[in-house]
C-alpha cells in the first residue's frame, strides 16, 4: 500500500505498529513527526497545518541539545565516511578508546574500567552481572541477591525488572516470576529532617544485616527514582547506602541512566554533594545527546579483579552493537558540546523557571505536590492523569509532554530559552486542568 501522506503512515501505525506500553488490540493515538530542530518538533496530521511544538521531554530524556545540532550532525557524518559499525570482539577503533578516556577522566577517579553496552537497559543487566561475577570470584557464589528500595525503576528486561518496585511499578504482573531481589522502603523525600532520615536508615540497615548472606550488591537510582514516580530524595540516603555495602562486602550500583550528564544539576550525582562514589556507574540516555542509542557501564579496578577471578575468568557479555563507531563519534561531539557550554547555568536557569512557573500549581484542586530538581519539573496529582486528554490540552499551548501514572512533568532540553520554559510551565498547568 501507498506510505505517502501523513494518514496513509497514521493508519499503517495503527494497524502494525507496536508502541512503548501500549495495546496492540486497541492502540493508542500518535503524532506523526515529520521534522525536529532546536527544541520543536514539527507535527502532521491529515486534516490540519503542520505545527511546531516544543519538545518537553527531551525525547525520554535524551536530547538534551536539541535537535539537528550542527556539532552532533557533523561528527555522525564525519565518522560515516571512515564506517558504520565493526564489531567490538577482537576488534577496537578510536571513537571508542576516545570516548572511553573521557568517560574515565569526567566520572569520580576509582572508576577506571568501562564496558559500552547499546542501551540503558543493556547497561543494567551488564552491571548485574558484573556484581554476581564478582561475588563469585569473591569465592562468595553464594550471593546472589540485590538490595534495592522501593519506588525504582531500572528498565524493562528481565534482570532489570527484577530490580524495580514489585508493588508500586510498572512490571507488578510478573512479581514471582522474576529473581526476587531485597527491598528496602523508599527513601525520604528531598529536604526531609534528621530524624527521617536515620529511621529509613535504620530500616535499611536491618535489611542488610538480615540478608547479608545472600546480597551481592546494592543497585539505586541516586538522588532521583525516574520512571517509578519521578520522586527526588535526601543525599544523605546515599551516604547510608555507601556505608551499608562497605560494612558487608556489597557492590554499590548507581544507575544515572537519567540523571547523568547534568540533569540534576551535577554533572554526575556519583561524586557530587553528596560525595559518594559507587562501585559501578550507569550510565545511557543522554550520553549522544539523543542521537543513537548507547550506554556505558564503568567499574573499578577491584570488582574488575573479583570479576577475572570468577570461574570465567571473563565478564560474559557481548552486544552486536557493542561500542558502535557512529554512536561514539557522536558521544564525543556531545560531550564537547556540554563541556563547551555553560551548562550549569542553563540547568539552575531552566530550574529557576520551573519553580516560578510550576510552584504557583500546588494550589490548584487535585494537585498533591509540586517538584523540581535541577533540570526537572514535576506535578503529582492525588489521581491518575487522564493522558490523552493531558496531551492534547498541553499541544493547545504548543508543547509535547508525555504524562504518565499521576504524574505531569518535564525533562526539557538544555537548550530551552527562558520563553520557552515559560510555554512549558503554562502547558503543564493546561494539563493538569483537564487531567
Amino acid at each position: 500500500m501507498s506510505l505517502d501522506t501523513p494518514a496513509d503512515l497514521l493508519a499503517y501505525d495503527r494497524a502494525h505498529v507496536w508502541h512503548p506500553y501500549t495495546s496492540p488490540t486497541l492502540p493508542a493515538p500518535v503524532r506523526l513527526v515529520t521534522g525536529a530542530a532546536g527544541v520543536r518538533l514539527r507535527l502532521e496530521s491529515p486534516d490540519e497545518p503542520s505545527t511546531e511544538v516544543i519538545d518537553a521531554m527531551s525525547s525520554w530524556w535524551a536530547a538534551i541539545h536539541g535537535y539537528r545540532v550542527p556539532e552532533l550532525d557533523a561528527a555522525l557524518a564525519a565518522q560515516t565516511r571512515d564506517m558504520a559499525h565493526v564489531m567490538f570482539g577482537g576488534l577496537t577503533h578510536a571513537p571508542a578508546v576516545r570516548l572511553v578516556e573521557r568517560l574515565v577522566a569526567m566520572t569520580p577517579a576509582p572508576l577506571q574500567h568501562a564496558f559500552l553496552a547499546d542501551s540503558g537497559s543493556v547497561a543494567v543487566e551488564v552491571a548485574l552481572k558484573m556484581v554476581l561475577q564478582h561475588q563469585r570470584g569473591q569465592g562468595r557464589p553464594e550471593r546472589t541477591r540485590l538490595l534495592t528500595v522501593l519506588g525504582g525503576y531500572h528498565g524493562d528486561t528481565l534482570g532489570c525488572m527484577s530490580t524495580c518496585d514489585p508493588v508500586g511499578g510498572m512490571h507488578t504482573m510478573f512479581t514471582g516470576t522474576l529473581p526476587r531481589q531485597v527491598f528496602a522502603e523508599r527513601p525520604p523525600a528531598q529536604g526531609a529532617d534528621a530524624a527521617m532520615v536515620e529511621t529509613w536508615a535504620d530500616g535499611v540497615r536491618t535489611v542488610a544485616a538480615s540478608h547479608a548472606h545472600e546480597l551481592a550488591g546494592i543497585i539505586v537510582e541516586p538522588l532521583l527514582q525516574g520512571a517509578g514516580g519521578m520522586h527526588a530524595y535526601d543525599a544523605r540516603c546515599l551516604q547510608v547506602l555507601r556505608e551499608v555495602a562497605d560494612e558487608h562486602g556489597l557492590v554499590l550500583v548507581f544507575d544515572e541512566i537519567a540523571t547523568g550528564f547534568g540533569r540534576t544539576g551535577e554533572l554526575f550525582v556519583s561524586g557530587g554533594t553528596a560525595r559518594v562514589t559507587p562501585d559501578i556507574l550507569c550510565l545511557g540516555k543522554a550520553l549522544t545527546g539523543g542521537y543513537l542509542t548507547l550506554a556505558a557501564v564503568l567499574t573499578t579496578p577491584d570488582v574488575a579483579e573479583g570479576i577475572a577471578a570468577s570461574e570465567s575468568g571473563v565478564l560474559m557479555h557481548g552486544p552486536t552493537f557493542m561500542g558502535n563507531p557512529l554512536a561514539c563519534a557522536v558521544a564525543l561531539a556531545s560531550l564537547d558540546l556540554l563541556e563547551a557550554r555553560d551548562w550549569r547555568a542553563d540547568v539552575a536557569r531552566i530550574n529557576a523557571g520551573l519553580r516560578a512557573g510550576l510552584e504557583p500549581l500546588r494550589e490548584r484542586p487535585g494537585v498533591a505536590d509540586v517538584r523540581t530538581l535541577g533540570a526537572v519539573g514535576v506535578v503529582q496529582l492525588d489521581h491518575p492523569v487522564d493522558v490523552a486528554k493531558a496531551t492534547d490540552a498541553a499541544l493547545e499551548e504548543g508543547v509535547w509532554l508525555r504524562p504518565f501514572r499521576d504524574l505531569v512533568y518535564t525533562m526539557p532540553p538544555y537548550a530551552c530559552g527562558d520563553d520557552d520554559v515559560a510555554a512549558i510551565t503554562r502547558a503543564i498547568g493546561r494539563a493538569v486542568e483537564v487531567a
